[in-house]
């Protein structure tokens, strides 16, 4: 599966954005689709992931109740929906898929920056 992830940009403290994570490939293969970021001079870290077939959605403590993950199968896509945004939460924004039978994130797409500004 090869991922592009989109829909970065400058926004000011408060704001929303919404990311999008187009899928090519055998996604019938995916398991868990998910975001992670990789804030300046930080590791990777994990924000949010749904599952590719119930639809059910788990959320870093950082993300609750302030980021939405969804998902269209049918066209491939995946969705990060951003409110309410921090200086935080400025970073690089990457999709990746968790396929089945396998214990780990894989397919990294290239990220999309996000810049959160007071």
């Amino acid at each position: 599966v090869q991922l592009q992830a989109s829909g970065g940009g400058l926004v000011q403290a408060g704001g929303s954005l919404r990311l999008s994570c187009a899928a090519s490939g055998r996604t019938s293969s995916v398991l868990f689709m998910g975001w992670f970021r990789q804030l300046p001079g930080k590791e990777r870290e994990y924000v949010t992931s749904i599952s590719r077939n119930t639809g059910n959605t788990h959320y870093a403590d950082s993300a609750k109740g302030r980021f939405t993950i969804s998902r269209d199968n049918a066209k491939n896509t995946m969705w990060l929906q951003m409110n309410d945004l921090k200086l935080e939460d400025t970073a690089v924004y990457y999709c990746a898929v968790r396929y089945f039978g396998r214990a780990s994130y894989e397919s990294w797409g290239r990220g999309t920056l996000v810049t959160v500004s007071s």
